[in-house]
């Protein structure tokens, strides 16, 4: 909502422009008026809305053209005052003043218009007949109200529609000539039946109208006043109440309602609520609320937000198989103004055996988002109402920056939960292998990857110790040339060179020593394609002996040329040396270290899947 209310009398000379604004500051008519009196700004205290309001009369006698001009342009809403009495000033409103406006003002924003006819105690008869088909043929005039400087009539009335049209404005919502509400306003309210549809059965019932009641205005509804809501439906649309609850086409139809009644500050308070400008596009400051990032640090989904993430997700899984189909995820981002996720997401996290994103891939997709993109992030919670329905201040609050990286190294432990490996090898080493053996694809479902829904990307979870935490592996691109800051800055680096091949070993040797001898980042060598006969490397020292030379573990051999899932223990290790870079050599190479970590992978993984089969069946 605005910040503050400039409203601007204009109009024939002795209309009583300037009597009206002194009878409202006074309290009572002016013996002596002048021909114009300076600005006046109502404190916000005072006024109904609670917004400052600056209140500009305007003097033909006073006042050049050019100076008129200036005030229309940065008036919010426009008083054109006529004198009840007056044939030639309600002649003028049509033929003088509606045109100079429009002339003066932006085609895209027009500027609302009040009409005032003002000295109403001087006649008996009202001019509404006469001003009516003038209201009817400018859209732009919000309403007209008949007012009496000299007796006070309506004065407070007249200030508090001309601000209410700057606030609560009719214009983006309503459309007079067609008796109904305009589209982009009927998309507002679809998102926001959409979103408060919480158990997206189509119907808001009795408990999701009182928490939408509670989040837009502070208060319940009385089981009475929810019922008397429904029976005004009942009574002018057939399907606008199924099973005792509200459908989207009886929701629309109270706001049409409200609006047509001079109640468009309802609907104004729930879309602005729902975070819409006066353009009813979601406002930029709701989308995006400041959080502050550190160097060093990184951003991370926290528990709210998670607990949020699986309502929605429950929400769309309406075949309860734990997986969204290409419908339901449609559904589910159907409160977004796009699609957000691409083809390539289904080969960025855990997918069913149809290929469609499963309950651990969704939240994977969350967690990755989160990590390398909060911005965008924050965006698709605002989309989804986080805020509104979680009962936070904004989506920032499901954000958790963690703590800079050196501090867990000299602490020698981390509360990170995400853990990021990129994966250095030359061409065709096995890069996009490892990273689709992640997800559990061996190398027969990996062929049936469309090259452009490939992805660079690949997340799932781990244990480490008995906890989960997430892996994001990230493959990068083999050109020296295009390699940049954001490619070295990771948990840990994957080396992966192809045994096959007697050059590939050259390309990891060289990227170590260039980027990662002399860092603090942990390295792990891989040897993939492991099935194939291995060759000796065109090399200076053979990968076993380069790994002991620096200090890294033995080179883990790797392949996804199985018959089942690929082996999984690899990520364990990864995801360990992530944890724990200040593990000293003789832990990395010690077998109890791993299956330490192994073990307890094992373990909690059964025992997760356990958990997670008896949550569903709660679901």
């Amino acid at each position: 909502m605005r910040k503050d209310v400039r409203i601007l009398l204009v109009g024939e000379p002795k209309v009583g422009k300037t009597s009206l604004i002194m009878s409202l500051v006074s309290e009572e008519f002016p013996e002596v008026v002048p021909y114009r009196v300076e600005e006046i700004t109502i404190p916000a205290d005072v006024t109904p809305e609670k917004v400052p309001t600056h209140i500009v009369d305007y003097s033909e006698a006073e006042q050049t053209d050019e100076q008129l001009f200036q005030e229309i342009s940065k008036a919010n809403v426009i008083c054109i005052v006529y004198a009840v009495n007056n044939k030639t000033s309600i002649e003028k409103v049509t033929n003088h003043w509606i045109p100079l406006i429009t002339e003066n003002t932006d085609k895209d924003s027009r500027v609302p218009l009040i009409l005032v006819g003002n000295k109403s105690d001087l006649v008996e008869h009202s001019s509404m007949e006469t001003i009516l088909p003038i209201m009817n043929q400018y859209s732009e005039i919000e309403t007209c109200v008949e007012c009496s400087a000299k007796n006070l009539k309506n004065i407070s009335e007249l200030f508090y529609y001309a601000q209410k049209a700057v606030l609560h404005p009719t214009g983006p919502l309503y459309c007079p000539e067609k008796k109904d509400m305009k589209p982009l306003c009927v998309k507002a309210l679809t998102r926001i039946f959409k979103v408060s549809d919480l158990d997206n059965d189509g119907i808001l019932n009795d408990i999701e109208l009182n928490f939408f009641q509670r989040v837009c205005f502070n208060s319940p509804l009385e089981p009475q006043a929810l019922e008397d809501v429904k029976n005004v439906v009942r009574k002018n649309l057939m399907d606008g109440v199924q099973h005792n609850g509200l459908t989207l086409k009886g929701f629309l139809f109270l706001h049409t309602l409200f609006i047509q009644r001079g109640r468009h500050e309802t609907t104004w308070t729930v879309l602005r609520r729902f975070g819409y400008d006066d353009d009813l596009e979601l406002n930029q400051d709701y989308l995006f609320p400041p959080l502050k990032i550190p160097p060093d640090c990184t951003t991370e989904l926290n528990h709210n937000a998670y607990l949020f993430l699986q309502s929605v997700f429950d929400k769309h899984d309406k075949d309860r198989d734990c997986a969204l189909s290409p419908d339901e995820l449609r559904d589910l981002f159907d409160v977004f103004p796009y699609m957000p996720w691409g083809p390539d997401v289904n080969n960025t996290v855990c997918t069913n055996d149809q290929g469609w994103i499963t309950y651990q891939g969704y939240l994977s997709q969350w967690t990755l988002t989160t990590y390398l993109d909060v911005q965008r992030c924050l965006e698709y919670l605002g989309y989804l109402g986080y805020s509104i329905i979680a009962e936070q201040e904004s989506q920032a609050a499901g954000i958790t920056v963690t703590r800079a990286k050196k501090i867990d190294l000299q602490k020698k432990q981390t509360q990170r939960n995400v853990f990021r490996c990129n994966v250095f090898g030359d061409m065709s080493s096995g890069k996009s292998g490892f990273l689709q053996a992640f997800l559990g694809r061996n190398f027969v479902r990996q062929k049936m990857i469309k090259e452009e829904h490939r992805s660079y990307y690949a997340i799932s979870t781990t244990y480490v110790y008995g906890q989960e935490k997430y892996l994001l592996l990230h493959e990068v691109f083999p050109d020296f040339d295009y390699l940049t800051d954001v490619d070295m800055a990771c948990d840990i680096v994957c080396l992966v060179y192809d045994v096959s091949n007697p050059y590939s070993f050259e390309y990891c040797a060289k990227v170590f020593k260039q980027y990662f001898m002399d860092s603090k980042t942990p390295c792990m060598m891989i040897a993939a394609k492991s099935d194939l006969p291995e060759v000796k490397q065109m090399y200076g020292c053979s990968p076993l002996e380069f790994c002991r030379r620096h200090k890294m573990p033995p080179p883990q051999s790797f392949t996804c040329n199985t018959a089942a899932e690929p082996n999984r223990e690899i990520y364990t290790k990864l995801t360990t040396m992530a944890m724990y870079p200040h593990i000293i050599q003789e832990d990395l190479t010690s077998s109890t270290f791993w299956l330490r970590a192994s073990v307890g992978a094992t373990v909690f993984a059964v025992l997760g899947f356990a958990v997670y089969r008896l949550l569903l069946k709660t679901r």
